[in-house]
């Protein structure tokens, strides 16, 4: 079964002399993605790969004429894994300054690395697309509202990454994900910043997947796993920078109530959250159903605002006292309040909120009408 994925047509996202950059977690199609674009594609073009040593040699040298010779002839450069290549950024700057109407891809599964090389050289010369596991959006094009909500526990248990949705087999989906868990998650962390061990890092993973919609102690964490606090802070931002994990923060506008210093953190995919704590069992013999539901919303939701350019931030809201909001979004100017519920139940929003924040909205969402929320 073909996934269809958002963006299938990366041709209109082609502009001349800038580079079209693809970000995403290792595994989500990136790939896919750009070669079957190619198939079909009307302009001459040049697919090479960042773990091409002659590819890197090129763009490392920074040699305008070696550079120029390289994409002599063709409107399109494509560099699949550009991460490889040290100094990309600025390798790809001067081919685009260089060669007139040049066109150029660049895909890259580590944001923390691909970012740092590619931002500043490539200010103002660049599309930033990112791209994640399959989205409820695009498996609408295959299925009908009815069709979705039947595979709900799929979706709640197993994730989104294109393989593992696009397997009908149970058991093939789990080796699947114990695979990409194994082999791909830390791989960029483990390659790009030399970390010696990767028992710490899993041991701080699963403490995340436990803690799932809860808010973090980073000394907590740190006490637990016999490190410094500032490792594990350091070790949560490479997570979150390889998409693993998503920190979200407390929202406040100062009052003595709000708690703003604590982070709650979401994993990108459910599936790669369960591979974690090697739970696999259906929703009615699991005791995190709540946790599921509201990892899954998050994540869809942000696929949402990503895919449908619904610019807004994001945070959650919390008081010493207990009231929560999972999801605050700050949209043109207002406040929207979201309550995430597995159970059907009437809640009303919390009386500091409304106090507090009289012009802001909120909203309980359900198993009845998530799909609108997150699609």
């Amino acid at each position: 079964m073909k996934i269809p994925r958002i963006y299938q047509n990366l041709g209109k996202h082609l502009k001349p002399n800038k580079a079209l950059v693809i970000y995403g977690p290792r595994q989500v199609g990136k790939t896919t993605l750009l070669q079957d674009y190619l198939k079909n594609c009307k302009m001459k073009y040049k697919l090479s790969s960042g773990d091409n040593i002659k590819v890197q040699n090129i763009f490392n040298s920074q040699d305008f004429d070696v550079i120029k010779d390289y994409a002599q002839g063709y409107e399109l450069i494509a560099i699949d894994e550009a991460q490889k290549v040290e100094g990309i950024g600025q390798g790809i700057k001067i081919l685009i300054d260089q060669v007139p109407g040049i066109k150029v891809i660049a895909t890259g599964s580590s944001s923390f690395e691909l970012a740092g090389q590619i931002g500043e050289p490539l200010t103002g010369r660049k599309i930033t697309l990112n791209l994640f596991p399959v989205s409820q959006i695009e498996l609408s094009e295959l299925y009908n509202p009815s069709e979705i909500k039947e595979k709900l526990s799929e979706w709640l248990i197993y994730g989104g990454y294109p393989e593992v949705a696009a397997t009908k087999n149970i058991n093939e989906k789990k080796k699947i994900l114990e695979e990409i868990y194994q082999s791909y998650l830390l791989k960029d962390i483990l390659e790009l910043e030399k970390v010696k061990s990767s028992k710490i890092l899993l041991d701080i993973l699963r403490m995340l997947a436990f803690q799932l919609g809860s808010e973090v102690s980073l000394t907590e964490i740190a006490q637990k796993v016999g490190i410094d606090y500032k490792t594990v802070a350091r070790y949560l931002d490479l997570f979150e920078k390889s998409f693993v994990i998503y920190n979200l923060r407390g929202y406040s506008r100062n009052l003595r109530k709000e708690i703003t210093n604590k982070s709650k953190y979401y994993f990108y995919d459910n599936g790669i959250r369960n591979a974690i704590i090697s739970n696999f069992n259906d929703l009615e013999l699991r005791n995190d159903i709540g946790c599921l539901w509201e990892n899954f919303i998050f994540m869809e939701r942000l696929k949402k605002r990503e895919y449908k350019n619904i610019f807004a931030n994001c945070y959650f809201w919390r008081t010493w006292d207990q009231k929560e909001i999972d999801i605050i979004e700050e949209r043109d100017g207002k406040l929207y309040g979201y309550e995430i519920k597995w159970k059907e139940e009437k809640l009303k929003p919390p009386k500091d909120w409304i106090e507090n924040y009289k012009d802001a909205s909120y909203k309980v969402i359900t198993k009845k009408n998530y799909l609108e929320f997150i699609s």
